[in-house]
């Protein structure tokens, strides 16, 4: 019997969050639910039981959803090795395989670190969930980490292949789109995403999932050793250096607003 396809939904959460379900016949697993409300819906309205929940890091908006998910429906849930994570949760880090057997699906762990110290993404499928650490066009604030790890984060996502989907946690494109044409103004390949971006919202669609490709083309904080990112961060910090430093460089200005 061939296996069932496998389906990605986003559903809306909060003002700008995602909380990613995949479907494969009557069952789904979710990433990062950070509220139980739009999930339930969601699982409702397609019928589905929901068999797995992967986190990515501890962040409110990101597992406020688990406790009643947990109790409605016992999912296996996969977490990061961080008190902060629910206690039932299956601790994964660099190296794991998150399997969802009953889905037939497998996901490489891989410790990306910096948004949050504990932070993980999981990768398979042709696919990789990064939370809060890869953005689309842009990467997640340095609470807790620094940005030579935020570009060891860079570095490992970026080694994925090219044609890898990314489902990220966040609907910031098209501002980050706007921040990124400050960087590289002339980057053809940014244009062009942010005019397909502009599209897609407009219409109200999602502008995810983009690729490792899109993001090694036209992302700033992928693009820390081109040489167009490097000069615009050493106008704003002279003498940096390219890579960690010029990353660092970027990400306090685009905090900076």
């Amino acid at each position: 019997m061939p296996e069932a396809e496998l389906k990605i939904v986003p559903i809306a959460a909060f003002s700008d969050n995602y909380v990613w379900l995949m479907q494969r016949g009557s069952l789904a697993a979710i990433v990062d639910p950070g509220d139980h409300v739009p999930v339930l819906a969601a699982l409702k309205r397609l019928g589905l039981d929901l068999a797995a929940i992967l986190l990515t890091h501890h962040h409110a908006d990101h597992i406020g959803g688990v406790a009643e998910l947990k109790r409605r429906y016992d999912p296996l849930v996969f977490g990061p090795d961080d008190a902060r994570i629910p206690e039932y949760a299956v601790r994964v880090g660099e190296g794991d395989r998150a399997r969802l057997d009953n889905m037939g699906l497998s996901f490489d762990v891989l410790e990306v670190p910096a948004h949050t110290r504990s932070h993980i993404a999981f990768f398979g499928h042709g696919m990789v969930f990064s939370g809060d650490t890869l953005f689309s066009i842009g990467c997640g604030k340095l609470f807790e980490g620094t940005p030579g790890q935020m570009q060891a984060a860079m570095d490992k996502l970026a080694a994925l292949p090219a044609t890898t989907k990314v489902y990220c946690g966040h609907e910031y494109t098209a501002s980050n789109c706007v921040f990124a044409l400050k960087v590289e103004p002339q980057n053809d390949a940014l244009k062009k995403r942010y005019s397909e971006v502009r599209e897609l919202r407009s219409r109200g669609k999602a502008s995810l999932p983009s690729t490792i490709g899109d993001e090694i083309a036209a992302n700033p904080f992928m693009r820390t050793r081109c040489e167009s990112v490097v000069r615009a961060a050493q106008k704003r910090s002279p003498g940096v250096q390219a890579g960690a430093e010029t990353l660092g460089v970027i990400r306090h200005w685009k905090d900076q607003g």
